[in-house]
Protein backbone atom coordinates (compact mmCIF):
# COMPACT_ATOMS: atom_id res chain seq x y z
CA UNK A 1 0.00 0.00 0.00
CA UNK A 2 1.47 3.74 -1.29
CA UNK A 3 2.19 6.26 1.26
CA UNK A 4 -1.05 8.71 0.50
CA UNK A 5 -3.23 5.25 1.02
CA UNK A 6 -1.68 4.59 4.66
CA UNK A 7 -2.27 8.37 5.30
CA UNK A 8 -5.90 8.53 4.26
CA UNK A 9 -6.51 4.76 6.10
CA UNK A 10 -4.84 6.46 9.46
CA UNK A 11 -6.42 9.69 9.58
CA UNK A 12 -9.66 8.15 8.47
CA UNK A 13 -9.69 5.77 10.99
CA UNK A 14 -8.53 9.20 13.30
CA UNK A 15 -11.75 11.28 12.19
CA UNK A 16 -14.01 8.64 11.89
CA UNK A 17 -13.55 8.07 16.06
CA UNK A 18 -12.82 11.38 16.62
CA UNK A 19 -16.92 11.63 14.89
CA UNK A 20 -18.32 8.96 17.36
CA UNK A 21 -16.28 10.18 20.39
CA UNK A 22 -17.89 13.70 19.89
CA UNK A 23 -21.43 11.81 19.83
CA UNK A 24 -20.63 9.70 23.01
CA UNK A 25 -18.83 12.13 25.12
CA UNK A 26 -21.47 15.08 23.93
CA UNK A 27 -18.56 17.41 25.32
CA UNK A 28 -15.26 18.52 25.03
CA UNK A 29 -13.34 15.60 23.38
CA UNK A 30 -10.23 15.11 25.87
CA UNK A 31 -11.30 18.52 27.13
CA UNK A 32 -9.39 19.92 24.37
CA UNK A 33 -11.78 19.72 21.40
CA UNK A 34 -15.23 21.77 21.38
CA UNK A 35 -17.73 20.02 19.21
CA UNK A 36 -21.24 19.92 17.94
CA UNK A 37 -23.14 17.55 15.89
CA UNK A 38 -22.61 19.12 12.22
CA UNK A 39 -18.88 18.84 13.53
CA UNK A 40 -19.65 15.42 14.61
CA UNK A 41 -21.09 14.70 11.17
CA UNK A 42 -17.86 16.78 9.13
CA UNK A 43 -15.76 14.34 11.18
CA UNK A 44 -17.30 11.12 10.03
CA UNK A 45 -17.80 12.81 6.20
CA UNK A 46 -13.97 13.50 6.34
CA UNK A 47 -13.35 9.43 7.64
CA UNK A 48 -15.03 8.19 5.83
CA UNK A 49 -14.29 10.11 2.28
CA UNK A 50 -10.16 9.53 3.17
CA UNK A 51 -11.25 5.34 3.78
CA UNK A 52 -13.01 5.44 0.73
CA UNK A 53 -9.98 6.53 -1.10
CA UNK A 54 -8.36 3.07 -0.05
CA UNK A 55 -9.65 2.18 -3.16
CA UNK A 56 -6.62 2.67 -5.00
CA UNK A 57 -3.39 5.52 -5.10
CA UNK A 58 -4.99 7.88 -7.29
CA UNK A 59 -8.73 8.01 -5.86
CA UNK A 60 -6.55 8.33 -2.26
CA UNK A 61 -4.05 11.49 -4.09
CA UNK A 62 -7.27 13.42 -4.99
CA UNK A 63 -9.46 12.88 -1.68
CA UNK A 64 -6.24 13.53 1.11
CA UNK A 65 -5.81 17.00 -1.56
CA UNK A 66 -9.16 17.95 -1.61
CA UNK A 67 -9.75 17.50 2.43
CA UNK A 68 -6.51 18.42 3.29
CA UNK A 69 -7.58 22.08 1.53
CA UNK A 70 -10.71 22.01 3.50
CA UNK A 71 -9.07 21.38 6.93
CA UNK A 72 -6.77 24.08 6.07
CA UNK A 73 -9.11 26.36 5.46
CA UNK A 74 -10.92 25.71 8.65
CA UNK A 75 -7.67 26.15 10.74
CA UNK A 76 -7.24 29.50 9.49
CA UNK A 77 -11.10 30.44 9.90
CA UNK A 78 -10.69 29.60 13.41
CA UNK A 79 -7.84 32.01 13.67
CA UNK A 80 -10.81 34.44 12.12
CA UNK A 81 -13.82 33.53 14.34
CA UNK A 82 -13.13 30.74 17.12
CA UNK A 83 -17.01 29.57 16.66
CA UNK A 84 -16.98 29.07 13.41
CA UNK A 85 -19.90 32.00 12.94
CA UNK A 86 -22.06 29.94 15.00
CA UNK A 87 -22.35 26.77 13.29
CA UNK A 88 -19.01 25.37 14.55
CA UNK A 89 -16.44 25.18 16.91
CA UNK A 90 -13.36 26.14 14.69
CA UNK A 91 -11.11 27.74 17.34
CA UNK A 92 -8.31 26.65 20.24
CA UNK A 93 -6.89 22.81 19.63
CA UNK A 94 -9.05 22.54 17.03
CA UNK A 95 -7.24 24.66 14.84
CA UNK A 96 -3.98 23.35 15.30
CA UNK A 97 -5.53 19.90 14.44
CA UNK A 98 -7.66 20.88 11.48
CA UNK A 99 -3.76 22.60 10.32
CA UNK A 100 -1.79 19.87 11.16
CA UNK A 101 -3.54 17.11 9.60
CA UNK A 102 -4.45 19.47 6.60
CA UNK A 103 -0.76 20.15 6.15
CA UNK A 104 0.18 16.43 6.62
CA UNK A 105 -2.48 15.40 3.62
CA UNK A 106 -1.96 18.32 1.13
CA UNK A 107 2.03 17.40 1.38
CA UNK A 108 1.50 14.00 1.23
CA UNK A 109 -0.91 14.48 -1.84
CA UNK A 110 1.73 16.58 -3.59
CA UNK A 111 3.99 13.14 -3.46
CA UNK A 112 1.28 11.35 -5.10
CA UNK A 113 2.42 11.59 -8.53
CA UNK A 114 6.37 10.72 -8.09
CA UNK A 115 4.62 7.64 -5.96
CA UNK A 116 2.43 6.67 -8.85
CA UNK A 117 5.59 6.82 -10.90
CA UNK A 118 7.90 4.57 -8.92
CA UNK A 119 5.16 1.84 -8.48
Amino acid sequence: MGLNRTVAAVLGVVYLAAGVAGFVMDSPIFGLFDVNTLHNIVHLAFGAALLYGLMNTAMATNINRTIGVILVVLGVLGFVSADGFGIVPLGGADIWLHLGSGIILLAISMMGSSEAATA
